[in-house]
């Protein structure tokens, strides 16, 4: 995407991109440019991460209700340098490292003009079926979706800002702050970067579990305040929250779900304190169960952050879109 594939090449170079054509599929092949518009910029990618969604439609070709059916260059997490800027550009320059945002608004609907850009009906998502993602040798992006990064921050570093982007709004969605409790269920990527998140928001404590020993040791490692591993059976739900509930040592005011099961979203919502918050980051499982009765017993608010733009919000025992 952002503009790619839309148009005729410059010239200079033919541009070459990951494309996805069949389940298990990857060729390069080239993929044109358009011509840059006065406030686009060309960015010379120079590091692009593989998200789950990459993986789901590699391995599926679909997420969710999104399908692909035709191929589709992936790849939404990147970062390169600019190497060309459109006439009316004032912000950047050539060889400026920038990080992108991978979503293209309108900007002119209520929920852009809200702030809320990501609910966007027309949003163009980096390799979100049929829009292309960014896997290539170079894009074309509104200059205005790409933001600098400091010196002291890598091109590999700035791809990661959109997975972290993930957990810093589970963060401000749940009101995570200094005397809040955090438990995260998952011990992935997402899991850790929502840490991280919580971290940063100065959460009282943050617990992280997983069924995972290597992920556990990992985000113990890197700050989590106490770990519990956990099965993926459903029996095990009761037991376990006693186990979760000893570690925090304290009501869990906050549990952000990066796993996406029924299982963890039951145990989210059992563990959680009354009063409490339940995020669900991400799509989640296809055939995800959501026991609402305890929420709804003890007050708790459930939110969804699904990716890139709908959300689910559960409180006062009602449910809206």
């Amino acid at each position: 995407m952002g503009k790619g594939g839309e148009g005729s090449g410059d010239g200079k170079e033919e541009n070459m991109a990951a494309w996805l054509v069949s389940v298990n599929t990857l060729k390069i092949q080239p993929y044109q440019l358009p011509p840059l518009g006065p406030r686009d910029v060309r960015v010379r990618m120079k590091a692009v991460g593989i998200c789950g969604s990459d993986v789901h439609y590699l391995k599926r070709m679909s997420l969710a209700h999104f399908v692909v059916k035709e191929p589709m260059v992936i790849g939404h997490e990147c970062a390169g340098v600019i190497e060309e800027v459109g006439s009316e550009v004032k912000s950047l320059a050539v060889g400026d490292r920038v990080a992108l945002e991978p979503g293209i608004s309108c900007s002119r609907c209520k929920y852009c003009k809200g702030g809320r850009y990501n609910l966007c009906p027309e949003m163009k998502f980096f390799a979100t079926p049929p829009v292309h993602g960014s896997l290539a040798n170079q894009l074309v992006h509104p200059a205005e979706l790409c933001f600098k990064l400091p010196d002291n921050v890598s091109l590999e570093e700035g791809a990661m800002c959109e997975p972290l982007s993930v957990g810093v709004h589970a963060c401000r969605r749940a009101g995570v702050g200094p005397e809040t409790n955090v438990l995260i269920m998952g011990a992935g990527p997402i899991g850790l970067v929502t840490m991280f998140a919580a971290r940063a928001f100065c959460a009282q404590k943050i617990v992280i579990l997983d069924v995972d020993d290597y992920r556990l040791s990992v985000a113990k490692s890197l700050g989590a305040d106490d770990i519990v591993k956990v099965s993926a059976s459903m029996e095990d739900v009761d037991e376990e929250i006693i186990q979760i509930q000893k570690a925090m040592g304290a009501d869990i005011d906050v549990t952000i779900d990066c796993a996406g099961f029924s299982k963890t979203m039951s145990t989210a919502l059992n563990a959680t304190c009354a009063g409490g918050k339940v995020c669900l980051v991400g799509m989640g499982h296809h055939d995800l169960t959501v026991p609402l009765t305890p929420a709804a017993a003890r007050y708790c608010h459930l939110q969804s952050l699904p990716l890139p733009a709908y959300h689910l919000v559960f409180v006062q025992n009602r449910i809206r879109y």
